[in-house]
């Protein structure tokens, strides 16, 4: 297939969201340069497979939890107090323990803990070699980078936040002018603070090399809903905007895509200053020629 004689497809999946299967690599970076490198406000992610959801890891855990009747919340918190007792006499004794909630969920995102957080960066070159650097036989015939309008889902968060918010306070009306009391689960529901569903999370610890050195941030979801469902349901009807943009490279051109971040730096060596960069550095050298 020749990328100059085809154009990208477009395809809209549903409300600000699109998915755009380019014909090879070549068309791919082409239109990271003269057109999404304009996306200033986007942040981007890599996944292997073109089939997964955005979803964080620890949702399986969550589905498992709840077969034996366990709340989401419950299961999550007691997750991460288990996490910090056993990163006891382990961490750097040099830089302080986490004081923030997210800052012990990104300590562990980037240590394999299973966490409610979701891997992004500002480089959408760094996406790409997330997306293309592990081989699996389950491997689908495209590799995934999405773009996400960081301000669209904010204020998309902000406005579901101020419904929520509308819809209690109507609720607790309607129970005063009944005389009725509410259920210990709907009272505990109505007077809980209201939190955004999707929130950005920005680390300051001193202590996450990798972090850095990706461009990291995260995405924090507090809904069952995957990102791209979510965003389908909140955007605006008025609102013709991209909110996810869902780029699909086919996976042929793993070598290349690898060998071409290379050259630009993007490597395990940049990504992962430490003995695991080293290793996964060696291994795509052996494996990939003239990598």
């Amino acid at each position: 297939m020749n990328s100059t004689t085809v154009d990208p497809i477009w395809t809209q999946l549903g409300p600000g969201y699109c998915q755009v299967q380019f014909a090879d690599l070549k068309q791919f970076v082409d239109y990271l340069y003269s057109d999404l490198l304009d996306f200033g406000t986007y942040i981007w992610r890599g996944q292997r497979c073109d089939s997964w959801k955005l979803k964080p890891t620890i949702d399986r855990l969550i589905r498992d939890a709840r077969t034996s009747h366990a709340q989401s919340w419950d299961f999550t918190s007691q997750h991460l107090a288990t996490f910090k007792r056993a990163t006891r006499g382990r961490r750097n004794s040099i830089t302080p323990a986490p004081t923030d909630e997210n800052e012990w969920w990104a300590l562990g995102q980037h240590h394999g803990l299973a966490t409610p957080l979701l891997d992004w960066t500002s480089s959408p070159f760094v996406a790409a070699f997330f997306a293309f650097a592990d081989l699996a036989s389950d491997q689908t015939p495209n590799r995934a980078v999405f773009a996400l309008h960081q301000p669209g889902v904010e204020t998309m968060a902000k406005l579901a936040r101020l419904e929520e918010e509308e819809r209690r306070e109507k609720r607790r009306d309607e129970l005063k002018a009944s005389g009725k009391s509410p259920g210990l689960l709907e009272w505990a529901m109505l007077e809980a603070k209201v939190e955004p569903e999707i929130v950005f999370v920005r680390p300051h610890s001193d202590d996450n090399q990798r972090l850095v050195a990706q461009g990291g941030l995260f995405t924090r979801s507090r809904t069952d809903l995957s990102v791209e469902d979510w965003v389908m349901k909140h955007q605006p009807n008025d609102d013709n905007g991209l909110t996810l943009l869902k780029c699909l490279v086919p996976d042929d051109d793993r070598s290349k895509c690898l060998q071409l971040l290379n050259r630009m730096n993007i490597n395990p060596l940049s990504l992962f200053p430490d003995l695991l960069g080293a290793s996964r550095y060696c291994n795509l050298h052996s494996e990939i020629e003239n990598y």
